[in-house]
């Protein structure tokens, strides 16, 4: 496993893992990660990246709270990777725009 995949594989379960369990500075945590695993997002998905992103930034506040004993945990699942999406779309931007702005 290469150092890319160990990076989203952490953000991902800590996304996950901040539904259940209070994370002390839990925004700040998938936020960094977010920002270094855009990094590693191939440019040949960039595009399908950040549509992906836009979809989960519109949808993590969907009324999922009243599905039955795990609505409550999705949306809460939904919002950490909707956090981790947005850092790591900064990212893909930033990278993107230097790529395309380098002499």
């Amino acid at each position: 496993m290469d150092v890319s995949k160990i990076i989203r594989l952490v953000a991902v379960l800590v996304a996950i893992v901040a539904a259940f369990v209070a994370i002390p500075e839990e925004t700040a945590i998938i936020a960094v990660l977010g920002l270094v695993a855009g990094y590693f997002i191939e440019e040949e998905r960039a595009t399908a990246f950040l549509v992906m992103t836009l979809a989960l930034a519109l949808v993590h506040d969907v009324a999922l709270g009243p599905i039955w004993v795990i609505g409550g945990y999705l949306t809460a699942i939904l919002g950490s990777l909707s956090a981790l999406a947005n850092a790591a779309a900064c990212t893909v931007i930033g990278v993107g725009l230097y790529n395309r702005l380098k002499p």
